[in-house]
């Protein structure tokens, strides 16, 4: 699987508050990892089910992760980049990650570290028409009004096909792929 991750962190670099809300008020921020039973609220998730088992993935006990906000859609543009799959159209998502320790929110070390051990985990896998990208951004932890700047994760995976069809299938396997990594690195720890 083809990946990698960025360190995102200039002033026009996109940034999450945490918890969030639009500013209209009608999505905001719903604790998965804490009421597992809640994730029927998340209307990508009920779209798309794959993302929502990668949500329950990335939420269970056992990980080190918080999902923040998602996306999916399907498109025919391709990046330059991703003309190496020779493909016509790309199914993709993005989630937001944040360490569920709150005293390891604001070390952007071990988000690198993180990033470094979750790309190189993720090119050990089979070559397949899929990718992933990690990109550590900043954020801001409000909490009982108090407001902290730390980091999260972005992480984008996409699928490539001839087809919607094909390139949500290794959508699909991309996304099984990267919520085991995330699982794998999660028992193992990063200190």
């Amino acid at each position: 699987m083809d990946a990698d991750f960025s360190i995102e962190l200039g002033r026009e670099d996109p940034v999450l508050d945490f918890p969030w809300k639009d500013p209209e008020g009608r999505l905001v921020y719903t604790d998965v990892k804490r009421h597992p039973e809640l994730l029927t609220r998340i209307e990508e998730a009920n779209h798309f089910p794959e993302l929502g088992d990668f949500l329950r993935v990335v939420n269970l006990p056992t990980s080190m992760f918080e999902s923040a906000k998602c996306d999916a859609w399907s498109t025919e543009e391709l990046s330059p980049e991703e003309d190496v799959f020779g493909a016509l159209c790309k199914f993709a998502s993005y989630v937001d990650l944040v360490f569920v320790r709150v005293d390891q929110r604001d070390s952007l070390e071990l988000h690198e570290l993180f990033a470094r051990r979750f790309v190189e985990l993720l090119r050990r896998t089979p070559e397949i028409a899929s990718s992933a990208e990690l990109c550590v951004r900043r954020a801001f932890y409000e909490d009982g009004g108090k407001v902290s700047e730390g980091c999260f994760c972005t992480v984008y995976v996409n699928g490539f096909g001839d087809d919607e069809a094909r390139a949500r299938l290794n959508w699909e396997i991309g996304l099984k792929l990267v919520g085991n990594a995330a699982l794998q690195l999660s028992a193992a720890g990063l200190t």
